[in-house]
């Protein structure tokens, strides 16, 4: 790139650009901030905006590029707990002179998704449940993208920008960390209705459609629609399920205190379950006492119960329920990312990828994919900790994926360095779940906890396992500041379409979804994406 420059400056960034030329670090520490500066001096700000997206360009096609690389680049697919934790552990160990990492990623963070009940239900600030890729991974390259096929056997993987461009990116060593994405089921009206709560964008949606519903149900005289807003149906009884309902409709029976029209009782919410029992991580026992617990409190617990269908807000349940609701969380399992059958790499019957218990990629018969790795939900990694699972592979957990994680980065490295990797064993201390505040259950060592002191653990153990310090201040900062002030309980609905607005005022004919309610209006989407881990 050549920037236009008054002859004496000429002279002199060319001396230096002529000096940093004998080294790739050299010049590419050097180049954006001379440029910017040259454009600068010539009174050209535009020329230095021009100068800096040259300079981003250059970054990403050297990254595209698999010529006469020297370090070995190690692409790890995914961003979430694998590929944070496996990055992280292979930085400790080896600089950027001795391998290259890049991340890609749909989104430019990684969610720590325990947190998200709580994000939900404004205990947390929901910005704090999220770790910057780019700010923790140092001397690593980020790219915001989707991976959209891997061709291992060619060593390449391809790349949706997002802005219409797609790329292949060549790699040496692939970590696999994809993850996983809702299982939903042909069931009418999910698509269009439903609201998944995987994501830190569902997280808000749903605190913003439950404080929303809450605000509209106080201002309508009508009764029918009265009772349909303030029906909040949800569907699986499994950990996500169980703690963002019981966070939820904690949140919900505290801010009817802002309203003299509606009382608790008037909330109706309920739980869909094709299971007899809820909680079955926790053991029997502590699962019935979470049952117990949120049908004192008038949750409405349908087991062995299915969901037929929710075309317009309109519910049927396999018992033969029916009745209205503008608000449907589908929690009902997880699936790995399907983005694995544009893979060559081998798959098992459920489409997780098949690792060994080193977290190597095996084909059918357990021989060594070499150069391939795999953990987290999207893999089946056998689970030696001699916990009964259904099919012998660790469960698709926070825990397992952040362990994974940090065991893959260690073996990464030990291969690399030509010594031998390790197996993955961990055994499980115990499960914690939150009830809502103040109320948990949990089951550690043996022994089982119930109430404020389970609620407590669950705090405890999730904090601590949040990455990065920084985020855990601003967590304990958030649950310091709700002793002594209640929990953030106003609805930003508007977030969902933050042009209506804008619209309105320009004399434009704006959607037909209302903001406040975007997502329960018949043709809503449910917001999120397909995201790692």
């Amino acid at each position: 790139m050549r920037v236009g420059l008054p002859s004496r400056s000429h002279v002199r960034v060319g001396a230096v650009a002529a000096r940093s030329a004998r080294t790739y670090d050299g010049v590419m520490a050097s180049l954006p901030r001379l440029l910017t500066l040259s454009a600068a001096a010539a009174g050209g700000a535009v020329l230095a905006t021009q100068a800096l997206k040259a300079h981003r360009a250059q970054q990403v096609r050297e990254v595209r590029s698999h010529e006469d690389r020297r370090r070995p680049r190690v692409l790890l697919a995914g961003g979430g707990y694998i590929g944070l934790y496996a990055a992280l552990n292979v930085r400790k160990q080896l600089g950027r002179d001795d391998v290259e990492l890049v991340v890609v990623d749909t989104n430019p963070y990684m969610t720590y998704q325990p947190f998200l009940p709580e994000a939900a239900a404004g205990s947390i600030e929901p910005r704090h449940v999220v770790t910057s890729l780019r700010h923790e991974l140092r001397n690593t390259t980020v790219l915001t993208g989707t991976i959209t096929g891997i061709n291992h056997a060619d060593r390449t993987a391809t790349v949706d920008s997002g802005s219409g461009e797609s790329y292949e990116l060549s790699y040496d060593e692939l970590v696999v960390g994809l993850g996983s994405v809702a299982r939903t089921l042909p069931i009418p009206g999910l698509a269009e209705f439903g609201i998944g709560f995987k994501y830190i964008e569902e997280a808000i949606a749903l605190r913003n459609q439950v404080l929303g519903k809450l605000a509209e149900a106080a201002s309508t005289w009508d009764a029918e629609r009265r009772r349909r807003m303030l029906t909040f149906v949800f569907v699986g009884g499994g950990f996500a399920g169980i703690e963002a309902l019981g966070e939820v409709e904690d949140m919900a029976r505290a801010a009817t205190k802002d309203y003299d029209s509606i009382n608790p009782e008037d909330l109706r919410f309920v739980l869909v379950e094709g299971m007899h029992r809820i909680l079955p991580e926790v053991g029997e026992e502590l699962g019935g006492y979470a049952l117990e617990q949120l049908r004192e409190r008038g949750v409405e617990i349908d087991l062995g119960t299915f969901l037929e269908s929710c075309v317009d807000g309109h519910i049927k349940l396999s018992d033969g329920q029916e009745f209205e609701s503008d608000t449907v969380v589908w929690t009902a399992g997880v699936k790995p990312n399907p983005v694995l059958q544009d893979t060559d790499l081998p798959l098992d019957e459920r489409g997780r990828v098949r690792a060994n218990a080193f977290l190597q990629v095996v084909d059918d018969e357990g021989t060594v994919v070499h150069n391939a790795w795999a953990a987290g939900d999207c893999a089946a990694v056998p689970d030696l900790s001699g916990t009964k699972t259904p099919d012998g592979m660790c469960a698709p957990t926070a825990q397992h994926s952040v362990r994974q994680g940090r065991h893959l980065g260690r073996n990464l490295v030990r291969v690399m360095r030509g010594d031998s990797p390790q197996e993955y064993v961990h055994a499980n201390v115990g499960t914690v779940a939150s009830l809502g505040l103040y109320k948990g259950v949990a089951q550690i060592a043996g022994q089982k906890f119930r109430g404020p002191v389970a609620w407590f653990m669950h705090r405890s153990y999730h904090v601590f396992a949040m990455p990065t310090m920084e985020r855990r201040v601003r967590i304990l900062t958030d649950w310091t500041t709700a002793v002594f002030f209640r929990r953030e309980l106003v609805p930003l609905g508007a977030l969902q379409n933050p042009r209506a607005a804008w619209e309105r005022a320009a004399g434009r004919h704006t959607s037909d979804r209302d903001p406040a309610t975007a997502l329960t209006k018949p043709g809503g989407v449910a917001v999120g994406g397909d995201s790692a881990e």
